[in-house]
């Protein structure tokens, strides 16, 4: 399957589209401000984003740069030319170290070793977990607030999976914030790798080389370093890449990935979508796949439930203790809407151009054949370039929709943000230089003007 372009496109239309990305940002931002100043609670003095205002340079800021230049100057063509085993490796090694340059930019200690040693975050309960199958049985009771053992924000906003993920780091003898903010990195990388794979394996080589560098300087980075949303974004395109790849074996352990997913998000159920797209795209075996995948998944949820965490009970619970803190204040108003702008700091400037593009593809002309005609070759021939990041935009729509994502999505959407990169493979070879461009400085600005915080 070859990538679908429309280089005849006129140009000026996506500049129109990112004209209306930054209108939206620059409303985001002046209203965030207003907001804030006439005293609503918004709970984020960088709103959009959940920052603060802090120019400033760092140890990380020469190597970041650096990286940025040489895929500006030679990703395309790197992309292009280099052989496909050699491709993912310098990817992965790139997206390692724009992701840990990025995060030096505030520092070893405030960018990496003390990011998720705070109270809020996973580390603070890891000391207390003395007994896994205690804490799991155990878990739901915990949630909610105001209670003397109630779990610190980020454990409690999340299924058991997320504590598990740093207990089993600290049982390996990789304890500790450093150890964990390189963990967040390393794995994070790691979806330069597994998003180009699902894309080969699903016949769309061509679209894979020419996502990859949008991948490798993705703007959000910025959380991937250092933030347990990085992990949760591996896992997911892991379990996704394992369903595109392998046939029934493949099926089993992406089907377990994404199982251990919904243990690591509530809101990893919206990546059912993105599994049934995959599973449909494949070429062969589509129903064989997707029920060894529903059985892995069912297995996992089984498993947990057996250990006395029922998820149904744990959603409920989190949804009470989701408005026992700052969504209660958070104006849905607001945030409904800023949320788009957070996320186009997080996924680049690109993705409304290249989104544009991709819809586009499937767009239906002529009166010749028949509509009902048109619209099945239309759909069966536009791929995984369309379809995986329209089902990605639409978890996206859906989370926000919910009221339960009431700001800090630029780290929270991350598992769903690389796949509207797919979309960039729509985008003109001629074009694609000056995207990258915009995508790296994006994320410099972001970290270099705001201290993020995770």
């Amino acid at each position: 399957m070859t990538m679908m372009t429309r280089p005849g496109r006129p140009r000026s239309a996506d500049l129109i589209v990112l004209g209306a990305e930054v209108a939206l940002l620059a409303v985001a931002v002046a209203v965030g401000v207003l907001l804030n100043r006439q005293g609503v609670r918004l709970h984020a003095d960088a709103a959009p984003i959940y920052a603060s205002w802090q120019p400033h340079l760092g140890p990380g800021t020469p190597v970041a740069l650096l990286v940025a230049a040489l895929f500006v100057w030679r990703g395309t063509r790197w992309g292009t030319d280099t052989p496909w085993p050699r491709l993912l490796g310098v990817g992965y090694l790139a997206s390692v170290l724009w992701t840990l340059s990025l995060a030096l930019v505030d520092g070893w200690s405030a960018g990496l070793t003390e990011r998720l040693t705070v109270q809020a975050e996973y580390l603070h309960e890891v000391p207390g977990v003395t007994d896994v199958g205690i804490m799991l049985s155990g878990f739901a009771d915990r949630i909610l607030d105001f209670q003397p053992d109630s779990w610190s924000t980020h454990t409690a906003a999340h299924p058991p999976g997320a504590l598990l993920l740093f207990v089993w780091l600290e049982r390996i003898g990789l304890g500790g914030g450093t150890a964990a903010g390189l963990a967040c990195v390393l794995l994070g990388a790691t979806v330069s790798v597994s998003v180009p794979v699902t894309l080969r394996a699903l016949g769309a080589e061509d679209a894979a080389r020419a996502v990859w560098p949008f991948l490798v300087l993705l703007p959000g980075a910025v959380w991937v370093g250092a933030s347990a949303d990085g992990i949760f974004a591996a896992v997911v395109a892991a379990g996704l890449a394992l369903l595109a790849v392998g046939g029934r074996p493949g099926a089993a352990l992406g089907g377990s990935l994404l199982g251990f997913a919904l243990y690591l998000s509530y809101g990893f159920v919206l990546v059912g979508l993105l599994a049934l797209t995959v599973v449909l795209l494949r070429a062969r075996d589509r129903l064989g796949v997707l029920l060894v995948a529903a059985t892995a998944v069912a297995a996992v949820v089984a498993v947990f439930t057996l250990a006395g965490f029922w998820w149904l009970d744990g959603y409920h619970l989190v949804a009470r203790r989701y408005y026992q803190g700052w969504a209660a204040d958070r104006p849905y108003g607001y945030w409904v809407w800023a949320n788009l702008a957070a996320l186009l700091l997080s996924v680049g400037p690109v993705v409304g151009p290249a989104l544009r593009r991709a819809v586009t593809a499937v767009s239906i002309r002529a009166p010749h054949p028949p509509l009902a005609v048109a619209l099945r070759r239309r759909i069966t021939g536009a791929g995984p370039t369309v379809w995986l990041p329209v089902a990605a935009m639409v978890a996206v729509l859906a989370a926000d929709l919910s009221g339960l994502s009431k700001a800090e999505v630029e780290r929270i959407w991350l598992p769903f943000a690389v796949w509207l990169l797919v979309a960039t493979a729509h985008l003109p070879a001629g074009h694609r230089r000056w995207w990258l461009a915009a995508q790296a400085a994006t994320a410099l600005a972001v970290n270099h003007l705001l201290w993020t915080v995770s």
